[in-house]
């Protein structure tokens, strides 16, 4: 397996990509550990190791807010995620694993005789958007299969499944989970205010300046906001302007006349990185709608 080149301490900044203040925050052992603590109500050792593993450029296209680690002989996938929830989730978490568990296991093991332990995988998503969502709902990609009342399936087992845990870490939510890690709480009151400064029609550097401000005057997120001000404040900007310009490009596809599964199975096919080509092909979109969508 991999080794993490990640210390216990420090955040790694990835300049080659377009890290989301989400994994900025979370990309180190000890943030990790607190957090999955936290969500599993567990108090892990503090010699268990942390690996981070996350595959860049495979969940959220241009657009990175995943973390893939294994821990306590577990790989985690946890996602952040702001816009409204998919139910094609699954799926394309389906696709991740794959490809997650092919990038940490040796070629020979793979195909030897004996059986290779592999860690056990889990699916976590944490939503913060806008709209209304209950504390916890899970996903199954069973929902997707067709025809599965037409399988003869011993004991009604589905051959395949795969189950997403999503939490609310809006505040006012999952509380239990927010108080035990202080670090996902004080996330998440930033992006409370940002929220609350959106409503009042403030302009989107105004809302991000103002949220920064006061989180660095209550204490929240202090030493690391004053030392990562400016990369902190493009982070959020590039995130709110790709979820503004994501939301007008599916409006304005919606007032031309196509259908919302055509456009959210475009939006997965472009998020798996799929030729705008293939997915006019596939969904019978044009590519103007389709480029629209793409937001490169």
């Amino acid at each position: 397996m991999k080794k993490s080149e990640s210390t216990e301490n420090t955040i790694i900044i990835n300049r080659e990509h377009k890290d989301s203040l989400f994994t900025f925050l979370f990309n180190n052992p000890a943030a990790l550990k607190e957090l999955y603590s936290a969500i599993e109500g567990i108090n892990l050792s503090p010699d268990i190791p942390v690996d981070i593993n996350t595959l860049t450029g495979i969940l959220i296209r241009g657009q990175l807010n995943d973390v893939s680690f294994t821990i306590d002989n577990r790989l985690v996938v946890l996602i952040e995620h702001m816009s409204t929830i998919s139910d094609n989730l699954p799926l394309r978490l389906l696709m991740y694993i794959g490809r997650l568990y092919e990038s940490i296991i040796d070629d020979e093991k793979r195909y030897q005789r004996k059986l290779e332990k592999i860690p056990s995988p889990e699916f976590i998503v944490l939503y913060n958007g806008k709209e209304r969502f209950p504390d916890h709902k899970e996903l199954h990609l069973s929902t997707a299969f067709q025809n599965t009342e037409d399988l003869k399936l011993s004991e009604n087992k589905i051959p395949l499944e795969l189950i997403v845990q999503v939490y609310n870490i809006n505040q006012g939510y999952n509380q239990q989970i927010l108080s035990k890690s202080k670090t996902l709480d004080s996330y998440s009151i930033l992006i409370s205010k940002i929220w609350e400064y959106q409503k009042e029609k403030i302009s989107l550097e105004e809302s991000l300046k103002s949220a920064i401000k006061y989180c660095i005057e209550n204490n929240i997120l202090r030493d690391f906001l004053k030392r990562h001000s400016s990369e902190v404040y493009n982070m959020l900007f590039g995130e709110w302007d790709f979820e503004k310009e994501k939301a007008v490009a599916i409006r304005e596809a919606r007032e031309e006349g196509h259908d919302s599964a055509s456009l959210e199975i475009a939006k997965n096919l472009l998020a798996e990185g799929l030729t705008p080509e293939f997915v006019k092909k596939t969904t019978g979109l044009d590519l103007e709608t389709i480029q629209k969508l793409s937001l490169k």
